[in-house]
């Protein structure tokens, strides 16, 4: 067990993997525990979070769950509040929760834009709208929100949707960044680029043959000739949570194996 976040607690949506293997909510909280983080796992699917909260048990960390639509006001108060009542305070919001739906412009209902902006995005503001006061009074606190390289170059899969909500947390991000940097506040973006997780597969499994086809289509985009995986991302977002990372404010990392160095 490590001490990067030694005594930190760290309040995580979307900590739960909609599928087998990991999805990078329930990499990061599982590397936050072990770095010695108190851990408030929060998904929409309970069981989900619970699987990710007996795998820090069982290594000795800590960590309660709750069940939460965080693109409900009402729910990310509550839940905001629960994480308070349990541990005393929030060290560390990461917002991890998103969704993918296929289709371009002409494709997508307007239904489907806004469920799409309110998971990705809306939910973003309401946990940050929510949280910061706390961790004003404690005196500071880090923001580190999931975008994607789609917010910055066109990834070849038709989901406008997508493109649009991970672009708006770039600006959402600096905003707050900037808004708090006097206040001892840091926010972050996290850009991960082709992954390999659960939420992958999914999501966009209509765009290929098999499964197979897309792994291998995907591999062969990346410089490295492979995609990143969860454990990639909750790097980074351990590097951005911790002090190490104490001069770093309102920036956009990144961690996609080259992918963006391919396209200007």
């Amino acid at each position: 067990m490590g001490e990067r976040l030694k005594d930190k607690v760290a309040l995580i949506t979307g900590a739960g993997s909609v599928g087998p293997g990991w999805g990078n909510g329930k990499a990061t909280a599982v590397l936050f525990a072990r770095e010695g983080a108190k851990i408030f796992a929060v998904d929409i699917n309970l069981n989900a979070a619970k699987e990710t909260q007996s795998i820090i048990e069982s290594e000795g960390g800590i960590c309660s769950v709750m069940k939460v639509d965080v693109s409900r006001s009402e729910e990310v108060k509550a839940m905001v509040e629960q994480c308070i009542n349990t541990y005393g305070r929030i060290d560390i919001l990461h917002n991890n929760v998103g969704i993918v739906v296929l289709g371009g412009v002409e494709e997508t209902s307007e239904e489907t834009w806004d469920r799409v902006m309110a998971v990705n995005l809306k939910s973003m503001f309401l946990t940050c709208k929510y949280t910061i006061p706390h961790m004003e009074k404690q005196g500071g606190g880090v923001i580190i929100n999931i975008s994607s390289v789609a917010a910055i170059r066109y990834t070849g899969i038709p989901y406008i949707t997508y493109y649009a909500s991970k672009s708006g947390i770039l600006g959402l991000t600096r905003a707050i960044a900037l808004q708090y940097a006097a206040k001892n506040i840091r926010a972050n973006c996290i850009l991960p680029g082709l992954m390999n997780t659960p939420l992958v597969y999914e999501s966009i499994k209509g765009c290929y043959e098999d499964i197979e086809k897309m792994i291998e289509a995907r591999n062969k985009q990346c410089p490295t000739g492979k995609m990143g995986e969860a454990w990639d991302v909750a790097y980074a977002a351990l590097f951005l949570a911790s002090d190490e990372a104490k001069y770093i404010t309102g920036i956009e990392l990144i961690v996609d194996g080259g992918l963006t160095g391919k396209y200007v």
